[in-house]
Formats: structure tokens, sequence, C-alpha cells
């Protein structure tokens, strides 16, 4: 049997830039989504800790080293530049291997810059 587990967290990722005229997506520093294995166009559930308001996407590729996090598209309308995010992936993991997964998980100050990581 497989399970789903996190595999992937951003915890307090701050929004630095929303955008309704592009047509869809997260983007985010790559760098943040190197550092907790996400890929490029991966399906993400998000979470604004602001509104409480929750939404699936995919993540795309911000500059490097830019500390970018941007709601494209629609999801604009759920957030505004200072909202912290939680973002997350899951991934598909046989039952057998579950008890010793650990997820990669980087906690963000207000500038997205990393002040706690683990699993990685």
């Amino acid at each position: 049997m497989l399970v789903h587990l996190l595999k992937s967290k951003l915890h307090r990722a701050t929004v630095t830039a929303a955008s309704l005229d592009y047509e869809g997506s997260l983007t985010i520093d790559e760098d943040l989504m190197e550092k907790v294995g996400l890929h490029p166009y991966e399906r993400i559930l998000c979470g604004n800790m602001a509104n409480g308001a929750r939404w699936e996407t995919y993540a795309i590729r911000g500059r490097r080293g830019s500390g970018a996090i941007e709601l494209n598209g629609a999801v604009a309308h759920l957030g505004k530049a200072g909202d912290r995010l939680t973002i997350m992936a899951f991934a598909e993991v046989d039952e057998q291997l579950a008890p010793g997964w650990s997820p990669r998980v980087i906690v963000l100050d207000g500038a997205n810059r990393i002040v706690n990581e683990r699993g990685l």
C-alpha cells in the first residue's frame, strides 16, 4: 500500500508579490525550491496564515536568491504582499518506508531567509 506523506514544506514564507494577469501558479525562489526538493511544475498545497485560505497550484522557479514568493493568476485574490504562507508538497511512499520517513522542511523569516531546517 502507498501512503501520502509530507515531502517538502516551506513554513512562514512571506508573499512578495501578487499578479492577477499571470496565468497561474506560485513563483518560488529557485534556491528555496532546491533546498526542500520541489520540482518546477510540481503540485503544491498552500495555506495563507493571514486569512485561512487554502489552495492547490504548481510551483514555478523564481530568480535564484531573490526570496520571491509570488501569487499568480486567480490565487492573487487569496493573499497579498506580506502574508505568510505554508507551502507543502506530498509524496506517495510505500507504507513500509513510512516509519522512517522525514520530510524536508525549512522555516523562513520575513525576508524569506532560512532560519531553521530539518530533514535535509
